[in-house]
């Protein structure tokens, strides 16, 4: 989650009834932890080690947001939270990714963001907000594997915490191959970069297998992103 922005979105709606819960779904020890300190919100920030919140939303990537309203009510189920895949269109020789890729990046951010902001302003009226019909279509149902894949990488979680690494191992990996479409379970895997970033060569080709198919699925709103994910020049 890019917590500069949301703290700027917060403090910005804080005084409107308007709050943000963050959570960072991170198995490994530590993480998060520098990076949310580094960044200061004055929102809550949670760590869901074991993916708790994923299971019950049917989250399988991150930034992904849900909207709630004051009555507890979901009024736009999980999405994209304006993200954008800018960095499946980098350039071969910098490995920078294009300008008109960053700068659909920064109108997706910005729609997403305004987006929030108007609903904040005009509750159910918002052209944003779904009726109960329109956000039972737009949830995406987890099936029989994606509930035992949970259970497995629950499962994994503690046997890490026990240090019973080995037996941890196959159950992530029952958990990768039982959900397969889940790119937080792939990650918890894959030690992170410099940059806090879980991205290793098993990452990258997966990410270059996807081909015409999204890694950020397109979000049902108007002025965000649609049509087929950049790519390389």
């Amino acid at each position: 989650m890019d917590l500069p922005v949301w703290q700027a979105l917060y403090e910005r709606l804080k005084d409107d009834n308007f709050t943000i819960i963050a959570v960072a779904m991170d198995s490994r020890d530590g993480d998060p932890l520098p990076w949310v300190e580094a960044a200061s919100p004055t929102y809550p920030v949670l760590v869901d080690r074991d993916h708790l919140l994923a299971d019950l939303y049917n989250m399988t990537n991150v930034p992904q947001a849900v909207w709630i309203d004051e009555q507890g009510a979901i009024v736009r189920p999980a999405e994209n939270a304006g993200a954008y895949e800018a960095f499946r269109a980098r350039d071969p020789k910098t490995g920078a990714p294009s300008e008109s890729a960053m700068a659909t990046l920064a109108d997706a951010k910005r729609t997403y963001v305004e987006a929030i902001a108007d609903w904040v302003a005009k509750g159910p009226e918002s052209e944003h907000v779904f009726d109960r019909q329109q956000a039972l279509d737009h949830l995406s149902r987890p099936n029989d594997d994606t509930a035992l894949a949970h259970a497995h990488f629950r499962l994994a979680q503690h046997l890490i915490r026990l240090g019973r690494g080995e037996e941890a191992d196959a159950h992530l990996g029952e958990a990768k191959r039982l959900h397969p479409d889940s790119w937080n379970i792939l990650r918890q895997a894959i030690p992170p970069n410099d940059m806090g970033l879980a991205v290793d060569p098993d990452f990258i080709a997966r990410v270059q297998s996807l081909g015409r198919k999204h890694y950020y699925p397109p979000v049902d709103m108007k002025g965000m992103p649609s049509g087929d994910p950049p790519t390389a020049d």
